[in-house]
């Protein structure tokens, strides 16, 4: 855990505190863990509309003719494939088979047509842009509006019905994984983002860090005859989680590859980029372990950090996400699996304090929303 004097705070922290929400260190800020309690703020995103401060996160704008040019070398996706206004998951292969950081890459409205935004990671910043910037031999421009810029995340089923009123475009035409500029009722311009971490659906706002709790409270306001909720990153870790989505740190970081993260999805061979080759051969061959969904058969929790065991109790995998989830009260994780026990279905012992707990493979996502 970072220490207090070293920790930023978003625009918002004195609001949290008003708020009576229960504030912890994370990536480098002091951030919001819980408010109401993570059952009652998951299953209000489940079910309703919750409000998150993810104001964290980096933003990195890429500019000039080079611009695609860097952004195909670094990333893992295909950003060729980006129209204006689309959003794309990617990540930042190193060059030993791992993860820099995971990411999303968005094509702007901009005058120039060469014009990107890199949303990161709050605990790789630093870390992204140094790697970014070692890569630019390009002249592409690069920078770094972390410090100046905040983000809302409104999600869930009434999210829309929350923003609606707000907004002068029409969210309902808005698909996934798209965003635009557009004006916010008693704020002003902001980038508004069909995207998300929870799977229930929903809206990011981008907004400048002086109108961030003006932004807040016309939300929270809009989304009063909703339910709305504030919600914090506990929430946002189970919601995510019940989606099978990965965490940086937890589910994927420096030393597994996205291949066996379950993210070949989004490494395309189609350019060259960091690794690329290896990833390749990788794809190609498969590789010794996978990133398995799971859940408990007996009863306890899972947790990062667990291993998995065999019979004998020799170590032969790692958990590296897992809770009781709200939606579907039982115990769900993620792990780290050899190939032949990565089918749905498999058997697996899950060491929780010196008892091995029986568990079974199932397929992603954990949770799926009613038709």
């Amino acid at each position: 855990m970072e220490t207090g004097t070293e920790l930023k705070s978003t625009a918002l922290r004195h609001l949290h505190e008003a708020l009576g929400a229960k504030m912890v260190p994370f990536a480098g800020f002091l951030m919001p863990v819980q408010y109401s309690g993570v059952t009652d703020e998951h299953l209000a995103v489940r079910n309703g509309v919750g409000l998150f401060d993810v104001s964290h996160m980096g933003e990195f704008l890429v500019r000039g003719a080079a611009a695609l040019d860097l952004i195909q070398r670094v990333t893992s996706n295909d950003a060729s494939k980006l129209e204006v206004g689309k959003v794309q998951y990617s990540c930042l292969p190193n060059a030993t088979g791992g993860i820099v950081d995971d990411l999303l890459v968005y094509r702007m409205q901009h005058a120039d047509d060469h014009h990107y935004l890199l949303v990161v990671n709050a605990g790789n910043i630093r870390k992204d842009w140094e790697w970014i910037i070692a890569h630019n031999d390009l002249g592409a421009q690069l920078e770094d509006v972390s410090d100046r810029m905040g983000l809302l995340a409104v999600q869930g089923p009434k999210a829309m019905a929350t923003l609606q009123g707000l907004f002068s475009v029409d969210l309902s035409a808005m698909a996934y994984y798209t965003a635009q500029y557009a004006e916010m009722k008693g704020v002003g311009l902001v980038l508004i983002s069909a995207t998300g971490y929870t799977g229930a659906g929903g809206f990011e706002v981008y907004v400048p860090d002086p109108l961030l709790e003006k932004a807040w409270n016309t939300i929270m306001a809009a989304g009063a005859a909703h339910g709305i909720k504030p919600c914090g990153l506990a929430a946002r870790d189970t919601l995510r989680l019940e989606m099978g989505f990965c965490l940086y740190g937890n589910d994927i970081d420096d030393t597994t590859s996205p291949i066996e993260a379950g993210l070949g999805w989004i490494t395309k061979f189609t350019k060259d980029f960091v690794n690329a080759a290896a990833l390749k051969a990788q794809k190609e061959q498969g590789t010794a372990r996978k990133l398995v969904g799971f859940e408990l058969v007996d009863r306890g929790i899972p947790r990062h950090g667990h291993t998995v065991v065999d019979a004998s109790g020799a170590v032969i995998g790692t958990v590296t996400s897992g809770t009781h989830s709200p939606s579907l009260q039982k115990p769900i994780g993620l792990a780290y699996v050899p190939k032949a026990l990565a089918a749905p279905g498999s058997e697996l012992l899950i060491d929780v304090r010196g008892k091995a707990l029986k568990a079974r493979v199932v397929p992603l996502p954990f949770y799926k929303a009613p038709a």
